[in-house]
């Protein structure tokens, strides 16, 4: 099976976004079966003791004391940054946020390909301390890609149905988009519901995880449906030095 029209991302869209969330139409439920009919050159092996990486805003402080030979005491100096420690740079199993491929109390452990992505996606500002672990993938994995027509042109215009394959080309363009797609920290929650939906359903069939391409920096995200899935073997903390925005004029019409 494979979709029904070039269109069909954005039909099943807007029928989650304004219809039919919890309870499918048989159109979106089609969809969803396409995705899984025509991604067979998308499933990815990654393999155990590949190291992922993941960053958090914050850290921990870690006492410094100096010995007093005289009173044999030890003495409360300072406190200095330290890393999170391993445990914390793992999501709550029972307090799980909302995020692009999870629904709120769902976990998922979302993971980076470099450090330098991992720390980009969670937009620090300058002056800010970063931890940063390194995890290592403790089996093998199957993960599919969302990120083959990641950033190729998705503004398609067809008066009548194209061939089967720019069909197919034309909706995982917008699928892939979507998972890539920046978000604000003032866009709806809500507007997650689609690439939530797809990821759960992706997660039915027996797959380990999904990878997109990161919209902040040069590598992958890859979201993990399994905490286990990754052990945090260190961490370290960072500070970002250097911010560059870049801008292009909007037209006005």
């Amino acid at each position: 099976m494979s979709f029904k029209s070039w269109r069909s991302y954005l039909i099943f869209k807007n029928s989650v976004d304004t219809k039919h969330r919890y309870i499918l139409d048989e159109v979106s439920k089609e969809f969803l079966n396409s995705i899984i009919e025509t991604c067979g050159d998308r499933e990815r092996p990654l393999k155990a003791g590949s190291v992922v990486w993941r960053a958090q805003n914050g850290h921990s402080w870690r006492p410094y004391y100096q010995h007093n030979p005289e009173t044999e005491e030890d003495i409360h100096i300072d406190d200095f940054p330290a890393p999170f420690p391993k445990a914390r740079m793992k999501p709550l199993v029972d307090s799980a946020a909302e995020g692009r491929a999870n629904s709120k109390g769902i976990p998922c452990l979302y993971v980076a390909t470099d450090k330098e992505t991992a720390m980009s996606e969670i937009r620090p500002w300058l002056g800010a301390i970063l931890s940063v672990g390194q995890l290592r993938l403790t089996r093998d994995l199957r993960v599919l890609d969302f990120s083959v027509e990641q950033g190729k042109d998705n503004l398609h215009l067809y008066f009548k149905e194209p061939a089967p394959e720019e069909i197919v080309r034309a909706v995982w363009s917008d699928i892939d988009n979507a998972f890539s797609k920046p978000t604000k920290a003032s866009d709806l929650k809500s507007e997650y519901a689609p690439t939530q939906i797809i990821s759960e359903f992706i997660k039915s069939k027996g797959y380990d995880g999904i990878a997109y391409k990161s919209a902040l920096a040069d590598g992958h995200n890859i979201c993990l449906f399994d905490l286990e899935a990754a052990e945090v073997v260190n961490c370290a903390i960072y500070e970002p030095t250097k911010i560059i925005f870049d801008f292009k004029r909007v037209e006005e019409y």
